[in-house]
């Protein structure tokens, strides 16, 4: 039983990708853009999106944590297009923290862009959303369960899952998709940061296609590399006698 619609010809598909500008986003704008595609591209920088030279595509710039903004680029979006057929909100940041170095200020703006974000773009679509398209979410394995080194990323993330979840209850009855894509780890600016082997890293690319491929299988929860992310999910369903020994031992934490 397909949880989502199955959405497979791209051609002449509305999508609206919120963060657009740079590793998953970017690449993911551009695996849209080969399958046919229409694409409506926002960040906050506009020549970063430009960068991207995809034909056609609106450019709207805005920031995902300000309601205005985004509401301000909807309207020019519905302006252009008349309505929408996909949003995906791919907005992220992350930021390493540990209770040693808890930073409220960052740890609330991490969360901010991760989950107020997606929050605030999802109440101004939901009029917009049709059946047979929907609204999906970037999230991360990091938010099946807490996690070193995750303190401000991880519950953010969490959140956004859970949301996805509460909202897949209302919408799916109306024919209208509700994904949540949770990433292991994918090379970018970001998670250059860590100071740890990634396992199963893949790149932007990668990430892309397992994404918009997973988008055609009509499930709910889109996550890769599988090799990676059925252990978290393991992980996730065992007690916390159990879960905990296990992460501090494959983290080292």
């Amino acid at each position: 039983m397909a949880l989502n619609p199955r959405i497979n010809d791209w051609h002449g598909k509305r999508v609206w990708l919120v963060g657009a500008s740079s590793g998953i986003g970017a690449a993911t704008a551009r695996e849209l853009a080969a399958r046919g595609a229409r694409l409506a591209l926002s960040a906050r920088r506009a020549d970063k999106l430009q960068a991207l030279a995809i034909d056609g595509a609106l450019i709207l710039p805005c920031d995902a944590t300000d309601v205005a903004s985004l509401a301000a680029a909807r309207g020019q979006l519905l302006a252009a297009w008349g309505g929408v057929d996909l949003v995906i909100y791919l907005a992220g940041d992350y930021v390493p923290m540990r209770a040693d170095n808890f930073d409220l200020a960052v740890a609330e703006q991490v969360v901010a862009v991760n989950f107020h974000g997606a929050m605030r773009l999802a109440s101004l679509v939901l009029p917009d959303l049709q059946a047979g398209g929907g609204i999906a979410f970037v999230a991360s394995v990091a938010g099946y369960r807490g996690l070193p080194k995750a303190l401000c990323y991880g519950p953010g993330k969490a959140a956004l899952i859970h949301f996805a979840e509460c909202l897949h209850f209302d919408l799916a009855p109306q024919g209208i998709g509700v994904w949540v894509i949770n990433p292991g780890f994918v090379a970018t600016p970001l998670t250059a940061q860590n100071d740890f082997t990634m396992p199963a890293l893949l790149t932007p690319e990668q990430a892309a296609q397992e994404l918009v491929d997973g988008l055609g299988e009509g499930g709910f929860d889109i996550h890769f590399p599988k090799r990676f992310t059925r252990v978290l999910k393991l992980l996730a369903h065992l007690p916390y006698a159990w879960s905990f020994p296990l992460i501090r031992r494959f983290t080292g934490a």
